[in-house]
């Protein structure tokens, strides 16, 4: 039991800390939008990482060879989703000074309005978002990419876990896996809400935006020039 529980957890922080594209998505969108609502952003990811442990723990030896075959245009579909993730990020940068706006509170609801001395000391707007809504567009951002589910299949495969494991002990490593991969995911966004309130005002904001997207883009560039 404490090998599985071992082994998760050292599955989930081997798939989450290497800086990709969803590290930097989840700083900038702490940065934008704060620790609360970004926390749905990494729940998401931790989410679709503990999708795929499961898959793999369960059947991974007969899954990987079948997302071996279609990784190729999963890649390029990746490719497509970063840049355009990446442009999003950085719209805010580019648009005119208005009115800020608030971020988005868990229960969805709409941000003050905001008077005309406000006004006078606006930035940039970032477009309002809500917990659920980074909670699916994080773990569908994550789930396109199919290195993660290749991954967990070669743990398995590597007697990181056994092979003739007790179903509880499966259902301990995907825990911990999730667990894992959550408190990272958490940490980045923690991060990235502490910059966000060292850089305010417009500067900060456009600055946050801008290096973001670029990031994000960049990401995406490399991900197309991968052999």
């Amino acid at each position: 039991m404490l090998d599985a529980l071992v082994a998760g957890v050292l599955a989930g922080y081997a798939i989450a800390i290497p800086v990709g594209a969803i590290a930097a998505l989840l700083i900038t969108l702490g940065a934008q939008h704060g620790a609360r609502v970004a926390a749905g952003g990494a729940l998401g990811a931790a989410t679709v990482d503990g999708l795929y442990a499961t898959v793999a723990v369960t059947a991974g030896a007969v899954i990987a060879p079948i997302i071996a075959t279609v990784e190729e245009p999963l890649r390029w579909i990746s490719v497509a989703v970063l840049v355009v993730l990446g442009v999003m990020l950085a719209r805010p940068a580019f648009r005119r000074r208005t009115a800020p706006v608030a971020a988005a509170t868990l229960d969805d609801t709409a941000p003050p309005p905001v008077d005309d001395a406000t006004d006078a000391r606006a930035t940039p707007r970032v477009r309002t978002t809500t917990f659920r809504r980074l909670f699916v567009t994080v773990g569908a951002l994550t789930l396109v990419n199919p290195v993660t589910v290749i991954y967990f299949a070669a743990l398995v495969g590597s007697s990181t876990l056994a092979v003739d494991a007790a179903p509880v002990e499966r259902i301990v490593f995907v825990l911990a896996a999730f667990a894992a991969s959550l408190s990272w995911q958490l940490l980045l966004t923690t991060a990235g809400s502490l910059v966000g309130r060292v850089l305010t005002g417009p500067t900060g904001a456009r600055v946050t935006a801008l290096v973001g997207g670029a990031l994000v883009i960049a990401l995406a560039v490399r991900a197309a020039l991968a052999p």
